[in-house]
């Protein structure tokens, strides 16, 4: 059955399906894990905010900051345990795109100007173009 771990599987746990993973692929969950860092301060950041200050929408943008990093660990434990790889290489693309976009906008003074770029910005989306790279490549290679 898609998805389930065989017999052996059980057994041996996920180290045997990690010995399936390529350089591309520890380079994507490398990318993934930078960019579920910044957000995961960036979420504590504001939900910090919000408990000082009692502004919903830091609020919101704790809480969906914390959601994005769900979403990077999510689709780096079904990489790792060799699940539905094409799948979460097809959706990781849109996901990790549409928070540059998202960033963009929100950082944005006024389109088309482009936001300022501080050290942990620039991080997060080198990390996030990187893994949109891999994603395409490792989604293509592997369907």
């Amino acid at each position: 059955m898609l998805g389930s771990p065989s017999t052996t599987d059980v057994a041996t746990g996920d180290a045997g399906r990690m010995g399936s993973l390529a350089s591309a692929h520890w380079v994507g969950i490398a990318a993934a894990v930078v960019s579920a860092l910044v957000h995961l301060a960036l979420g504590v950041g504001f939900l910090g905010d919000f408990l000082e200050t009692g502004l919903t929408v830091s609020l919101a943008m704790g809480v969906s900051f914390l959601v994005a990093v769900a979403g990077f660990l999510v689709g780096i434990w079904f990489v790792l345990t060799d699940r539905f790889r094409p799948t979460v290489y097809l959706l990781g693309i849109p996901f990790t795109a549409g928070q540059i976009v998202l960033w963009y906008a929100f950082n944005s003074p006024g389109l088309p100007a482009p936001p300022a770029i501080n050290p942990l910005s620039a991080a997060d989306k080198l990390a996030q173009i990187v893994l949109i790279a891999v994603l395409v490549v490792l989604y293509r290679r592997e369907s």
